[in-house]
């Protein structure tokens, strides 16, 4: 999106594309339900699954209420966040009101649609939110186009917030654009490989720590089982950049590979990208059919109902597959580390998806949405979230991550995300990111469709992210 919103002022045609770039599929509000713990609609070939908030777990006791009246009582404000945080919005939104008296109106808005839309509010000068859930590769694009309000000096100032908490691989991602901070993260996002123990070890498998390895079991399981319903895997190859690039990102961080040099020019034409999408091509034969319409809505029933062996994910699939509501793998399954490829012996999972809050330029009340935004990632209330079924969140500060009380409600996933986080490599966040990924995205599902090749479809990723690199 170099040339989107440059000028300060919308176009019809910059609409359409701001709002092409972000989504560029009719997934909508769908897509990340399952990785955020959201509640899907469900379409009419697919039946709804059971709520998670239906879901019994222990919720944690009420945030304390800061001692005097505040100064703030009966005040409120406006938060634009994506669907699948609904959940997490409303609880935010109720303790804010018992800690401060201050009513915070969450509006949902696609997930597909919310850089836009954002976007939209303030160059419009409609200015009707205070506060913007972003994704994180977009934090260049919504800084550079003045959305989002320089937080640097509020976060330094105020010893409460204690930036050095948050896990060092999310901070400066999510909020660092050109040196200055424009957000606090309150949900990270990476990947990690589920497997069905049952199924591993009716063929003898041990869980994969290679992509070959990856291979070799997703081919036998599918080879043995296909005639009952049963794959080896389940790869989301979906042609939305957040799906499909998630498969495709796990793959080149296990091979060693990045999106850009330190000079930020692309490396799509390196051996390990090459490797990667060969790796990807490779698996499609043995994944539950097909890769291209598989996405979470596919993936994630598969592998809860034990249709599919393994399933790349987001940490809290392990707390849906304990879930007796829709799981039939319930301590049948396990997790590790996603696998390593080529010359590259250290795990390196992706950053796929993760979001941050931001106050919007365009607020009255921006004291008080910073006020907000400092509760809402405070230790206390990520902790809280972290530890309630269905709020979809996944670590971001260390104290949450290290806590007791998520070692506890989630062991096993606990580890898997405390080793996945340490040394987790980012997306592009440049202004362009959007563009860039959607354009790979596309590339990414020719080769799937078997109209390229993996070098046709990076060489021509690599020519086309440096035409919009040079605009």
């Amino acid at each position: 999106m170099s040339d989107v919103l440059g000028s300060g002022r919308w176009t019809r045609r910059d609409l359409l594309k701001g709002v092409g770039v972000v989504g560029s599929a009719v997934l909508g509000s769908m897509l990340l339900a399952a990785c955020r713990g959201g509640e899907p609609t469900p379409t009419p070939s697919q039946p709804a699954m059971a709520s998670p908030t239906a879901r019994t777990a222990a919720m944690p006791t009420p945030m304390a209420t800061p001692a005097g009246p505040s100064k703030y009582a009966g005040e409120t404000l406006n938060l634009m966040i994506i669907q699948p945080h609904v959940v997490a919005g409303r609880i935010m939104a109720e303790e804010f009101k018992s800690a401060y008296g201050v009513t915070v109106n969450v509006a949902a808005v696609p997930y597909d649609q919310v850089q836009a839309k954002a976007t939209l509010d303030v160059q419009s000068g409609a200015n009707q939110f205070d506060i913007f859930d972003y994704w994180y590769i977009t934090v260049g694009a919504l800084a550079r186009d003045g959305i989002l309000e320089d937080l640097t000096d509020f976060i330094e100032k105020d010893p409460e917030i204690d930036p050095g908490d948050f896990i060092p691989s999310i901070f400066d991602t999510y909020t660092l654009y050109e040196g200055r901070r424009y957000g606090l993260p309150y949900d990270g996002d990476t990947h990690v490989l589920f497997y069905n123990v049952e199924l591993f070890q009716k063929y003898n498998l041990r869980a994969p720590t290679t992509w070959e390895e990856y291979l070799q079991a997703a081919k036998t399981i599918t080879e043995g089982e296909k005639k009952s319903g049963i794959y080896g895997c389940a790869v989301m190859g979906a042609k939305v950049p957040i799906i499909i690039c998630s498969s495709y990102s796990n793959r080149l961080g296990g091979f060693g590979g990045r999106y850009l040099d330190d000079q930020g020019r692309p490396l799509l034409t390196s051996p390990e990208a090459i490797a990667a999408a060969e790796a990807l091509l490779e698996v499609a034969p043995y994944a539950l059919p097909t890769p291209l319409e598989t996405a979470f809505e596919q993936a994630l029933p598969a592998f809860l109902q034990g249709q599919a062996a393994m399933m790349e994910f987001w940490t809290d699939l392990g707390v849906y597959s304990e879930d007796p509501s829709q799981s039939k793998v319930m301590g049948k399954w396990d997790v590790v580390q996603m696998p390593v490829g080529g010359g590259n012996q250290q795990p390196r999972p992706s950053l796929n998806a993760g979001f941050a809050f931001g106050v919007s330029t365009g607020s009255k009340k921006k004291e008080l949405a910073r006020e907000f935004i400092k509760f809402a990632t405070s230790k206390e209330m990520h902790r809280k979230l972290l530890t309630t079924t269905g709020s979809g969140i996944d670590p971001t500060r260390r104290s949450g991550l290290e806590s007791n009380e998520y070692k506890t409600f989630a062991p096993k996933v606990q580890r898997a995300a405390a080793a996945a986080l340490s040394g987790a490599f980012p997306w592009p966040t440049i202004p362009e990111a959007p563009e860039l990924m959607t354009v790979l995205a596309d590339e990414l599902a020719l080769m799937l469709q078997g109209a390229k090749t993996p070098q046709q479809a990076l060489a021509d990723a690599q020519a086309a992210w440096e035409r919009i690199l040079r605009s």
